[in-house]
C-alpha cells in the first residue's frame, strides 16, 4: 500500500501548487516549506539559512573557507566566532544529514507528499512510496514566474541556475544524475495541464496495491 509521495521538479514548473493539490485530495500531510523549517528547527537557525543551503552544495568560497576554519589556529583568529560557528553546523553536508533525518521521519509517519530535498534517492528501497518527477517547457516556466512577478531576465535566470543547483547537488550527493530516470515511477509535463498532472499522479497511486499484488 502506497503511503508516501515523493516530488521532485524543475524550478519553475509548478510542482509546489501540484503537490499541494496532490496532498490535499489524499488527504495526506505536506512536506515541502514545512520540511524547510523543520530542517531550520533541528538545525536551530532561521529559515532562510537553510532556504539559501539546501538542494545545494557548498559554494567554492565556503568550503575553502570552512577548511581553512576547521584546519589552522590562525583561522580562529580571522573568522568570527558566529561565522565560524555557522560553517561547521550549517554547510550542505549537515542540511544533507539533518534533511535525511526529517524525510525518513515524516516516511514512518506516512501518508505524505515529500517535495524535493533528496527524498527520492532516501526514500529508494521503500516499497511503500511512490516517485515522481515534474517538468516543463522552458517558456511555461518563464511564463509562471512572470506571472507571480519575477522580471523575464531574472525568471529565466533563475530557471538555469536552480536547476543546475539541483543537478550539482543530487550529483554530489546521490552519484547519480539529474534527473535520474530509473529512480521514478513516472516524469509528467505540466504543459499539460495542473489537474491532469494531480489526476494523473492520483491514478498511479490508486492502482499501485493492485499492480503489486
Amino acid at each position: 500500500m502506497i503511503r508516501i509521495i515523493t516530488i521532485e521538479r524543475e524550478y519553475g514548473c509548478g510542482a509546489p501548487e501540484i503537490a499541494r493539490s496532490v496532498a490535499s485530495e489524499l488527504g495526506w500531510k505536506l512536506w515541502d516549506q514545512k520540511l524547510t523549517s523543520e530542517i531550520a528547527r533541528m538545525a536551530n537557525c532561521h529559515v532562510s539559512a537553510v532556504e539559501e543551503r539546501e538542494e545545494r552544495t557548498d559554494s567554492l568560497y565556503h568550503r575553502l573557507l570552512k577548511s581553512f576554519a576547521r584546519g589552522s589556529y590562525e583561522a580562529s583568529m580571522t573568522v568570527d566566532p558566529p561565522h565560524l560557528e555557522m560553517l561547521q553546523s550549517l554547510d550542505a553536508d549537515a542540511i544533507v544529514r539533518i534533511s535525511r533525518k526529517v524525510v525518513e521521519q515524516a516516511a514512518a509517519e506516512g501518508n505524505c507528499v515529500i517535495v524535493g530535498r533528496g527524498s527520492q534517492h532516501f526514500l529508494q528501497a521503500q516499497e511503500d512510496t511512490m516517485r515522481f518527477f515534474l517538468y516543463a517547457p522552458r517558456g511555461d516556466k518563464i511564463e509562471r514566474l512572470i506571472a507571480e512577478g519575477a522580471k523575464e531576465g531574472h525568471a529565466a535566470s533563475l530557471i538555469d541556475s536552480v536547476d543546475r543547483d539541483r543537478a550539482a547537488f543530487i550529483k554530489n550527493y546521490f552519484n547519480a544524475e539529474w534527473p535520474n530516470r530509473q529512480v521514478y515511477h513516472a516524469m509528467f509535463n505540466t504543459a499539460t495541464g495542473h489537474d491532469t498532472v494531480v489526476r494523473a499522479i492520483l491514478g498511479f497511486v490508486k492502482i499501485a496495491p493492485a499492480k503489486a499484488a
